[in-house]
């Protein structure tokens, strides 16, 4: 078949490298979003999709906005059969219609859980044990079109949402392959998504929605740095009643340690940094103090051997 592909970050790209390398649909057109500067410099940035595209000489459109007639009449041109989405930006009707098979999009959970659009850190975040992707065909709403193929990848305890998104990544891009393989012989049966049960939301994560409660249980906590590991990242304050910085936390595990220290004390020993929580001692791994490059827990308890009682709030 002939195959628009639309998508930007590295997730994307995966996709639009399988298709291309992988299998016998032919890539017609490439869409993915503007340049823009970013960055101290202000250098102009390009996305991950685009780099693919220029490597490997397939056609690119960039459009400012989706809507507009020259961009329209031009992905008319490309006589596709498909229009394959994936991390991409929401498509009016006028796009989606346009090809005679339809149009799907790789979503990064089992639909109709976690639709919106950090489905990855919500699942991790509220210790799911299990996630998967999905492909399905858009319509007018946002991820509620007919499901057409499902695949699900386990969460192990300690896996945090880079080690998920890596895995979906991969096995999204093959179900991308087979999703155009089964439209080309027509043999999906596209099948509506299941709105009897509860769902579970993933609405885009904010600054504020990444500080971490102390108050809350060791388990709620784990959930909450692994799902937010290693972007955006979950955060906190430390110190003591002179000053408060920030630090960024990118790892830590549960530990049977018998509790020491006061409530919400920064407990170190030699190697290893603990803090002091209401149901029990969770392990620092990994993090980011304010002003500094990310480090071990070895690491930051040799920078702060000279400080009393530290504590996050």
């Amino acid at each position: 078949m002939r195959v628009v592909f639309m998508g930007t970050p590295g997730f994307a790209a995966a996709s639009l490298n399988e298709i291309h390398t992988n299998s016998n649909h032919e890539i017609v057109g490439v869409v993915t979003v503007p340049d823009k500067p970013s960055g101290r410099g202000q250098k102009m940035n390009i996305s991950d999709v685009k780099k693919y595209a220029l490597e490997h000489d397939l056609p690119l459109l960039q459009p400012e906005k989706l809507r507009d007639e020259q961009f329209l009449a031009d992905l008319r041109a490309l006589n596709a059969d498909v229009f394959v989405v994936v991390a991409f930006r929401m498509l009016p009707k006028a796009v989606w219609s346009i090809p005679t098979k339809g149009t799907f999009n790789l979503h990064g959970s089992l639909l109709p859980q976690y639709r919106g659009a950090a489905p990855i850190n919500w699942a991790v975040m509220n210790g799911e044990t299990k996630t998967g992707v999905t492909t399905f065909l858009i319509d007018e709403e946002i991820d509620t079109g007919n499901i057409l193929i499902a695949d699900e990848v386990s969460i192990g305890e300690n896996n945090n949402v880079g080690d998920i998104h890596d895995q979906l990544m991969e096995i999204g891009a093959r179900l991308v392959v087979k999703t155009l393989d089964g439209l080309a012989n027509d043999a999906l049966k596209p099948h509506p998504q299941d709105e009897s049960i509860e769902l579970k939301h993933a609405p885009k994560i904010f600054k504020d929605d990444c500080k971490i409660d102390w108050n809350q249980s060791v388990d709620t906590i784990h959930n909450k740095i692994r799902g937010l590991s290693p972007y955006p990242c979950a955060w906190t304050t430390y110190g003591n009643s002179d000053a408060y910085k920030t630090l960024k936390i990118y790892g830590g595990i549960k530990t049977d340690l018998e509790k020491s220290g006061e409530l919400f004390e920064l407990v170190r020993t030699k190697n290893n940094l603990y803090i002091h929580l209401a149901d029990g001692m969770y392990e620092i791994l990994d993090l980011q103090p304010e002003g500094k490059r990310k480090m071990s827990a070895k690491d930051f308890i040799n920078g702060h051997q000279n400080e009393a009682q530290i504590f996050v709030k």
